[in-house]
């Protein structure tokens, strides 16, 4: 028996990294899923076929989640399917590298828009039913920028460490109902560190302790832990799987 049997679980931004890790360690573990995409619909048409193929349920849901609307949405068709939603995993994200002085402002909305609006717009429709039925678990993936910033990623930073705070704060509100965790990943192998130089590869694992980026296989783990039994005494919580990088 899986550690999230007979729970269901909706994951943003699943169709492709981290997401994709999280929705598919979910399915392994026996909860129906639903995988959340954007854009990339052969992605998230995988990642359910993965899930089932393993003996698990999932659908797939187009939802631009910074969208009011789509947001509602994409919560309601989540109840609908699946009956509630007990757990909640805000993992969509943009990241566009832009120092501020050059960053347009639609680079900038964008980011916050995605990064924190969606998280925000989501979790606001999603807590209503754990509220009603008194239990339910939301899982924020931040980062570790979040908790000490980067060159180049004032917008991706301000965003991420927004999503820490609306964790702890969220946390505080909906005890003991409802629990809500972080989880602050390290520079992680995926598309995300697609246009990097090998410069800057070698320069970021000379800076992680562990000296090496990690994988998303080493990330999943958390968001397992946070969502089952294991998690239990977590709340307002920000794990961070991140080799060492931001230490506090």
């Amino acid at each position: 028996m899986g550690a999230l049997e007979d729970q269901s679980a909706l994951i943003t931004g699943a169709s492709r990294s981290i997401g994709r890790g999280i929705a598919e360690a979910f399915g392994r573990e026996g909860a129906a899923v639903v995988v959340n995409y954007h854009s990339n619909e052969d992605g998230a048409e995988e990642t359910v076929e993965i899930i089932e193929n393993e003996g698990g349920s999932a659908i797939s849901v187009q939802a631009d989640v910074s969208d009011e609307d789509e947001a509602r949405t994409l919560v309601e068709t989540a109840e609908e399917e699946f009956g509630s939603i007990d757990v909640l995993v805000n993992n969509a994200g943009i990241l566009e590298p832009a120092t501020l002085d050059e960053m347009d402002i639609e680079t900038w909305d964008r980011t916050i828009s995605t990064d924190l609006r969606g998280t925000f717009l989501v979790t606001r429709f999603a807590i209503e039913g754990m509220l009603d039925r008194g239990s339910g678990r939301v899982i924020n993936v931040a980062s570790q920028l979040g908790i000490k910033g980067a060159s180049e990623l004032t917008h991706y930073s301000a965003a991420k460490g927004g999503v820490i705070s609306f964790t702890r704060a969220l946390a505080r509100e909906v005890a003991p109902d409802v629990q809500v965790n972080a989880i602050a990943p390290g520079p992680i192998e995926t598309d995300m560190l697609d246009d990097t130089t090998e410069e800057w590869r070698e320069r970021k694992e000379a800076e992680v302790p562990l000296g090496r980026i990690g994988t998303v296989d080493e990330v999943v783990p958390t968001a397992v832990l946070l969502a089952g039994e294991g998690g239990d005494y977590y709340t307002g919580q920000t794990l961070s799987p991140d080799g060492g990088d931001a230490m506090h």
